[in-house]
């Protein structure tokens, strides 16, 4: 119970710092992912259908990130060249903007300061993968 309480104690700790800063940039950690794994597409635009299974959200949950990321003006809806009812999530060059802004105060203000060395921090990674492979969360 110690070590479960304590992670998620630890999550929500993480979320907190993480939403924080987000919030400065209009976007939650759902929307920043889905931004991140645009900007990483070769194309800068993936099917929604894509974007929830690399995610691993159901796709209610994407088509509510889309929606307001493309009220932003930071993503846009684009119909795919070659399947005619698939819709791709494309970024917009202020959807790239705003990922790089984001992940710059993101490296700087939280991921590169969790209280761990290079070291604990590699074997806490470790330790969690096995849980997470325990659990059948990779393939």
């Amino acid at each position: 119970m110690a070590a479960v309480t304590s992670v998620m104690r630890a999550q929500q700790v993480f979320l907190a710092r993480i939403d924080g800063l987000l919030a400065g940039h209009g976007l939650t950690f759902a929307r920043y992912e889905v931004l991140v794994l645009l900007s990483f597409s070769r194309a800068g635009s993936l099917p929604l259908g894509k974007v929830g299974a690399r995610l691993q959200v159901h796709p209610a949950s994407v088509t509510n990130a889309v929606d307001r990321l493309e009220s932003q003006g930071l993503v846009r809806r684009d119909p795919h060249p070659s399947v005619g009812r698939t819709r791709l999530a494309s970024i917009t060059a202020a959807g790239r903007a705003v990922v790089e802004q984001a992940t710059a105060r993101l490296n700087d203000e939280v991921f590169t300061a969790v209280g761990l060395t290079a070291g604990e921090a590699t074997q806490l990674v470790r330790l969690l993968e096995k849980v997470r492979r325990q659990a059948g969360d990779f393939a």
